[in-house]
């Protein structure tokens, strides 16, 4: 995993003075190697950190003068030795062992058609020397952010937000429809939208190619449906749960591709001790755990080492507890948010930030557990649609943090107009071939909440300290397989109950029954003592008052009641709102 970075012109030259600082505001996702080219009107940085074939020969940016191509790369494709073998079948020679020489000969064989072909989370750019063509291209689920901005004569991208910003000459005025989709949909702003009007993100599973006059084509090259198909019909529950357990250890296996060690962040949940007990039946070598855990917030518990301990003991891991109190929470929170490349608002994203500080000093990649609740329908809400007659109705009612009505009395009044958000809900619903209630709740959440909330948030806070994080229940094949089992098989006994079927096979019944758990950070969900005089400190300070985007009344309501303005999934509305304003404030906005 990498930070890339580029900028591409039309007329006049490119800034190398721009692209050196976006490279170097990267440093932390690639702290091994830095590197830069230029070439007319085209310029690209890379940052590495070293995954895959740690010699010099895959420092980036990777030109092949015999092919008149070039590539900045951030991922790690893990079929890329079969994709080898078929290229050398074809005559291809390499000067590399790592995967990233791999897609430009893959482009050169096939086009831009390639990324069909890959297995894995990527994010690039390629460029042809000759026709002067740049191609963008993301992975199928998002795994791996892009972002860009258009100028006059000009596109930029870079793998985070703030590097953009670096790179100067952004509008960062705030986009009223992200806004608003940002306070509904919990921190998620549906792509390409940012909250900042001057900066997109490329959607997933999307190419993005940029001419040489500046004309751009966009194209998205993978589609998937959630709902039953009729050749599956004589499926049996046992059936599934078979293609499930065998997806997962093949998509378990598949992330194992690595030349250092690779560790498991095990929460004590069923999703991340089904990682672990796939890696102890492939029979990985000296499998590495870790978990982190709070101090408790009154009853509400800020650990769950029972059973991620239980899973350590069961499987033999050389695990560490990583424990953390209140004040070590406190005090990473400027910089576990100054690291997002966009808000986040979920309370774990410190929790992941602090985990991750850690387990780098052992490990350069892990093993995660984002995405199960997504894609086989673990949420608690999910049931509820087995009876909708509005779906849209009912998703407002279940997911949105915030309702318009309650956003007319937070935002003022220039920056809230229509209710965007339930209009997005209401065209993705009407416009997805899913054909339930429940399947286009499931579908929406994979396809767009997932992308820009757990996994967003995943990779920018283990990318925070040079760790690379791999999702395998986001392997396109699993998310395949899982839109195409009936929804009563997933949503059933309190959710995911086809994958706890499947896991049966592996992971012990303590922890496959137990009531779901989240990944607590309680004193974030309850804001107190000095947490909330930090929110306060945030929502009083000049810059907040200057930049007008509160109604100051209601401020001072939620910071005089902080448990009084709840989201419906039991969310702290004052911390959603101070989290924004901290990071406009942390990135110099």
């Amino acid at each position: 995993m990498c930070g890339i970075c580029g900028e591409v012109r039309t007329r006049g030259e490119v800034s190398l003075a721009s692209l050196s600082v976006m490279t170097k505001s990267m440093r932390v996702r690639g702290p091994d190697a830095a590197g830069v080219f230029a070439q007319g009107t085209h310029a690209f940085g890379h940052r590495r950190l070293s995954i895959l074939d740690l010699a010099p020969a895959s420092q980036q940016p990777m030109t092949d003068n015999e092919l008149g191509l070039g590539i900045v790369f951030n991922g790690c494709i893990y079929n890329f030795r079969e994709l080898r073998a078929e290229l050398e079948g074809r005559g291809y020679r390499f000067f590399s062992d790592g995967d990233t020489e791999v897609i430009l000969k893959a482009y050169h064989a096939w086009g831009a058609d390639c990324v069909k072909r890959f297995k894995g989370m990527f994010a690039f750019a390629l460029w042809e020397r000759d026709s002067g063509r740049v191609v963008l291209a993301r992975d199928r689920l998002g795994i791996k952010p892009l972002y860009y901005s258009e100028g006059c004569g000009f596109i930029r991208f870079a793998s985070t937000l703030p590097a953009l910003l670096a790179g100067g000459g952004i509008d960062t005025s705030l986009d009223p429809v992200a806004l608003h989709s940002f306070f509904s949909f919990h921190g998620a702003v549906p792509p390409p939208c940012t909250v900042l009007s001057g900066v997109k993100k490329l959607p997933p599973a999307t190419l993005l190619t940029i001419e040489p006059d500046g004309a751009c084509g966009i194209e998205r090259y993978w589609h998937f449906t959630v709902g039953e198909r009729d050749n599956d019909v004589r499926m049996t529950e046992e059936d599934w749960a078979d293609e499930v357990a065998a997806a997962m250890k093949e998509a378990v296996n598949r992330r194992r591709v690595a030349d250092v060690p690779v560790g498991v962040l095990l929460s004590g949940g069923l999703d991340s001790s089904l990682i672990v007990a796939l890696l102890a039946e492939l029979g990985h070598p000296g499998i590495k755990t870790f978990s982190i855990g709070f101090e408790s917030v009154g009853r509400h518990s800020g650990d769950e080492f029972r059973y991620s301990d239980l899973i350590a003991r069961r499987f033999a891991t050389n695990h560490e507890q990583i424990r953390t109190d209140g004040d070590s929470a406190l005090d990473a929170l400027p910089a576990a948010v100054e690291a997002m490349s966009e808000p986040m608002v979920s309370h774990d994203a410190v929790a992941f930030y602090l985990l991750s500080a850690e387990v780098a000093k052992r490990v350069k990649v892990v093993q995660s557990g984002q995405g199960a609740d997504e894609v086989f329908g673990g949420y608690s809400w999910y049931p509820s649609f087995l009876s909708a007659n509005d779906p849209a109705e009912q998703y407002e009612r279940s997911y949105f943090d915030w309702g318009h009505a309650d956003l007319e009395r937070l935002l003022t009044k220039d920056l809230v107009s229509e209710d965007f958000s339930r209009a997005f809900v209401d065209g993705f619903f009407a416009e997805t071939c899913a054909p339930t209630a429940v399947d286009k709740a499931l579908q929406i959440d994979t396809e767009i909440m997932l992308v820009d909330d757990p996994v967003k948030r995943v990779d920018n806070m283990t990318m925070a300290s040079s760790l690379e994080a791999r999702v395998p229940f986001l392997d396109h094949e699993v998310v395949e397989l899982a839109a195409r089992i009936p929804a009563s098989l997933k949503i059933r006994d309190g959710g995911k109950h086809i994958l706890k079927e499947a896991a049966r096979r592996f992971v012990p019944a303590e922890v496959i029954d137990r009531p779901k758990g989240y990944f607590p950070v309680p004193s974030l969900r309850y804001l107190r003592g000095p947490f909330l005089d930090y929110v306060r400190g945030l929502l009083e300070s000049g810059k907040a008052r200057t930049r007008g985007l509160y109604r100051q009344d209601f401020v001072r309501h939620m910071l005089r009641h902080p448990e009084a303005e709840m989201s419906p999934k039991g969310h702290s509305r004052l911390w959603q709102a101070s989290l924004l304003e901290g990071w406009l404030q942390a990135q110099g906005i």
